[in-house]
C-alpha cells in the first residue's frame, strides 16, 4: 500500500501495536517485526502509539515488546499519569538532535509541569518496584478465561480477544451473520452500570458493537470476578427479552 499510494517519500508510519477503539484488534504474531523491516527498508520512521497499551496493560511494560520491535518515537499517555493530564514522548538521541538541529519547536499548555511530571516518575517507579507487568499479565489471563466462560453461556457474545488487561468482546444480534448488536451492548451496559461496572462499549457503526474492558493495572482477583459477575448477571437481564436471530 505505502508503495503504491505514495510517491515514496513518508516521513513516518502512526500505529497502535493493539487498534484500541477501533475494537481491539490484535495484530498476528510477527506483524509489528515485519511492519518495522518493511518502513526501515524504506527510510519511514515508526511512531507507537501506546497511549492505552502502554505501562504494563498488556502484560508487558510496552505491548510493541511482543515482537521484539523498538519504535523511532514512542507516545504514552492514561496509565503514565494516573488519572492527571500526563502525556510523554521518547525518541531517539539521533532524532533529538535532528529536531533541535532544524530549530523544531514543541509547546504544549503544561508543558514541564512539576506535579505531573513527579506523578510519572513515581508511577514508572512502582510499575516496576511491584512487578505491575506480570500482575496485569496474570489478572489478564484470569480476565480472558472469565469472559470465555461468559461467550459460552451467552449467545450475543462474539470474538473475545486481547492482551493482558486490555481485552474486547464483540456483542452480536445474529448466531449466523454475526452481525453487531450495538443496541444490546448498550442495554448490557446500562446494566452493568446500574450494578457499580462501568463497561465501554464502540457503538460507532463503522467498528461495531464492541465491549473494551481495560481495568486499572492494580487490580485484584477478587475484583476481576466481582466484575465478571456483573456482566454476567447484566447479560443475563438483557437477554430475557431477546431471542437470537
Amino acid at each position: 500500500m505505502i508503495d503504491r499510494q505514495s510517491v515514496g517519500s513518508l516521513a513516518a508510519f502512526i500505529m497502535e501495536p493493539i487498534l484500541s477503539t477501533g475494537g481491539i484488534l490484535v495484530p498476528p504474531p510477527g506483524y509489528l517485526a515485519r511492519m518495522a523491516g518493511e518502513c526501515k527498508k524504506r527510510g519511514i520512521l515508526i511512531i507507537m502509539d501506546e497511549a492505552q497499551t502502554g505501562v504494563g496493560r498488556t502484560g508487558q511494560m510496552f505491548a510493541f515488546e511482543q515482537d521484539g520491535v523498538i519504535p523511532d518515537i514512542l507516545a504514552l499517555s492514561k496509565t503514565l499519569g494516573c488519572g492527571l493530564p500526563l502525556a510523554s514522548v521518547s525518541t531517539t538521541a539521533e532524532i533529538e538532535r535532528g529536531c533541535k538541529e532544524a530549530g523544531f519547536l514543541w509547546l504544549t499548555t503544561h508543558l514541564n509541569d512539576p506535579l505531573t511530571a513527579a506523578v510519572g516518575n513515581k508511577v514508572l517507579e512502582i510499575v516496576v518496584r511491584d512487578n505491575i507487568c506480570q500482575k496485569a499479565s496474570e489478572r489478564g489471563q484470569q480476565l480472558h478465561e472469565g469472559l470465555l466462560r461468559l461467550q459460552k453461556k451467552h449467545w450475543c457474545i462474539g470474538d473475545v480477544r486481547g492482551r493482558g488487561l486490555f481485552q474486547g468482546i464483540e456483542i452480536i444480534s445474529d448466531v449466523s451473520t454475526k452481525a453487531p448488536g450495538v443496541g444490546i451492548g448498550q442495554a448490557v451496559s446500562l446494566r452493568a452500570m446500574e450494578k457499580g461496572l462501568s463497561c465501554n462499549i464502540v457503538s460507532l457503526p463503522s467498528m461495531g458493537g464492541v465491549f473494551r474492558l481495560a481495568p486499572p493495572v492494580t487490580v485484584t482477583a477478587d475484583e476481576i470476578e466481582e466484575g465478571l459477575a456483573i456482566l454476567d448477571e447484566a447479560f443475563g437481564f438483557v437477554l430475557e427479552s431477546v431471542n437470537p436471530a
